[in-house]
């Protein structure tokens, strides 16, 4: 993809797609009018070819551990499947097995067992509230890291302020008083 944004097809574009296919149009040329993937283009021929309408509806997403992504990849590797075959075969998105494959041609096998984590580190997201009142110590504790994190961010303006003025005196102007 060149960096422009992938149109939603639904159901209705799907099926108009597929109509055109066999009144004779080429893929490639729905393809160019329309800005569908070719490769999803191909999987939704093949899935209308062999279930009707029904294989146009949109499928469930499966959840791809290790040995379901080696299985496709080295399938697609040994017996030379193109993507849109391999698609239908396992249930897999096509662009999601082309980024298995890039993995695997990269890194070998064991690149397709790393899992990235998602969503925020741990620490990142507001603290929690608690229900029961802090007691002294806890109290105080927070009132220094408040105090803590006031004393960095006023150090940072500091900072700032001072490179500014820097700047200033530089090319030759004198640094306001605000």
């Amino acid at each position: 993809m060149s960096g422009r944004k992938q149109k939603k097809h639904d159901y209705a574009d799907r099926l108009k797609y597929m109509r055109l296919l066999e009144s004779g149009r080429s893929i490639h040329s729905i393809c160019t009018e329309y800005g569908i993937n070719n490769n999803q283009l191909r999987v939704l021929w093949a899935k209308y070819q062999r279930y009707g309408v029904s294989g146009l509806r949109k499928s469930e997403i499966i959840k791809a551990d290790f040995a379901l992504k080696s299985q496709i990849v080295l399938d697609i590797e040994e017996n030379h499947l193109p993507l849109h075959v391999a698609s239908l075969k396992y249930g897999a998105s096509s662009s999601r097995i082309s980024v298995w494959l890039k993995l695997y041609r990269e890194n070998g096998l064991a690149a397709l067992e790393i899992i990235k984590k998602r969503g925020r580190l741990p620490g990142m997201g507001r603290p929690r509230k608690n229900s029961k009142p802090l007691t002294e110590l806890e109290r105080l504790q927070k009132e220094n890291q408040e105090l803590k994190t006031e004393i960095a961010l006023l150090k940072k303006v500091r900072a700032l302020v001072e490179e500014r003025n820097a700047r200033l005196r530089a090319i030759g102007q004198e640094p306001s008083k605000n």
